[in-house]
């Protein structure tokens, strides 16, 4: 017997959380049950072209490259003792470490990417670097040493106290990093992401990235860069560090990073950052981490990456894609859109206020597309498609772009002064 969606939400009351049952009304209460490329089908055979997933599905979903290595991998070892050799998780480092910036070749594998924030706040904190340094407006997570990178009120202020010595600085302002850290020479670690993607697809001024590198080894930091999101392809390279030529101590992956298929993130570090590991292997573990389903997964997405020229594929489609929803945008809804930007494939539109940006969701989903929100940019609807969208899927999403703003225009006129 089917689910239903009223039994499904009764189960999301009853069982997990009532603000989610309830964000899923508003969108319908779709169930979603099958994916394949950039398309997702529910439960009643709806397709919807899927440019959310918060940059997980840069290869699309059940990519057949990736599923060929999980399903063999799954026939004959998935779990692995962390006792023994693993060959799998050994190959998939070298994988990974393949398509990184030069000099980062030591790998830590977790689940989420809130684990590798974890994972390299620690590295830092064992190398010394007791101050940490994060941007205002950035996202690393709601784990507790990852959550105090995040300067976010509404996400810290249940769970204080959290972590002491954490800084938050203006993101682009390399003037205000240079004192804090001529302030506190050798001791702070800097983290930040090459472009803010939780807040609101934010881009760096140019040769910011280089300046905060710079600053960092004249003041002898630690400089993590959290890629979770922006990294492998999404923004047209494969890491935000590329576009600048910047060489962090240690860089965060996670997200696409397993394929579109299953969770893996990690941390990739130089080796001098990674010493702590490498004296007592003990010193951070987790059961799970590199285990040989997860990391048949990794090498599946790196070869799918190569294989396809899926990079590449992100740039062209980035170049495609921004101007013509700029054009769009900016036709439509006039007074009602405050930006379009991004790179690659990572577009951000912000509206005058983030009820609109919501409205712009929901009308987007009426016209058979889902895309994201922004958590620290509520104000911006943004699109993370797969590189491997078709010219009729450009064409669809562009299309259901045009109808969702024209529509917005229409309830936006109805609306009273203020509200959403």
């Amino acid at each position: 017997m089917a689910d239903t969606e009223a039994e499904i939400l009764g189960l999301y009351r009853a069982h997990l959380s009532k603000g989610r049952a309830t964000l899923a009304e508003l969108f319908g209460s779709h169930m979603e049950v099958a994916s394949e490329g950039a398309w997702l089908t529910t439960s009643d055979g709806e397709r919807f072209l899927n440019t959310g997933g918060y940059g997980v599905f840069i290869m699309g979903a059940r990519h057949p490259i990736v599923m060929e290595e999980v399903e063999r991998q799954l026939r004959t070892h998935p779990t692995a003792t962390r006792i023994l050799l693993e060959p799998t998780v050994a190959r998939a480092a070298e994988a990974l470490v393949s398509v990184m910036p030069e000099g980062l070749d030591r790998v830590h594998f977790a689940l989420s990417g809130a684990e590798a924030v974890e994972t390299g706040l620690k590295l830092a904190r064992a190398g010394g670097f007791k101050r940490t340094v994060s941007m205002r407006g950035g996202y690393h997570g709601k784990t507790l040493g990852a959550l105090s990178a995040t300067a976010k009120e509404v996400y810290q202020k249940p769970f204080r106290p959290l972590i002491p010595d954490f800084q938050h600085l203006p993101f682009g302002d390399a003037d205000a990093l240079e004192a804090e850290l001529s302030a506190h020479p050798g001791e702070v670690c800097v983290i930040l992401e090459p472009v803010q993607g939780e807040g609101g697809v934010i881009m760096p001024p140019k040769g910011y990235l280089k300046r905060v590198e710079e600053l960092v080894r004249e003041h002898d930091g630690f400089l993590i860069l959290d890629e979770v999101q922006s990294g492998f392809g999404r923004l047209g390279e494969w890491w935000g560090a590329d576009i600048e030529g910047v060489r962090p101590d240690v860089l965060l992956a996670g997200k696409a990073l397993g394929g579109g298929v299953l969770p893996v993130s990690a941390a990739v570090a130089t080796r001098k950052a990674f010493r702590p590991f490498d004296k007592d292997p003990y010193v951070h573990t987790a059961t799970f981490s590199g285990q040989p389903v997860l990391m048949a997964a990794v090498q599946g997405a790196v070869r799918a990456m190569k294989e396809e020229r899926l990079v590449t594929r992100a740039t062209d489609l980035g170049a495609v894609l921004l101007p013509r929803i700029a054009e769009i945008a900016y036709r439509n809804i006039p007074e009602l859109v405050v930006d379009v930007r991004g790179q690659g494939l990572l577009i951000g539109v912000e509206l005058i206020e983030a009820g609109l940006a919501g409205e712009l969701l929901i009308e987007l989903f009426n016209h058979g597309v889902v895309a994201n929100h922004s958590m620290n940019g509520s104000s911006v609807v943004r699109f993370t498609p797969p590189a491997v969208l078709s010219d009729t899927d450009v064409e669809f999403l562009l299309n259901s772009f045009d109808l969702a703003t024209r529509d917005l225009v229409r309830g936006a006129a109805t609306m009273p002064e203020g509200g959403n």
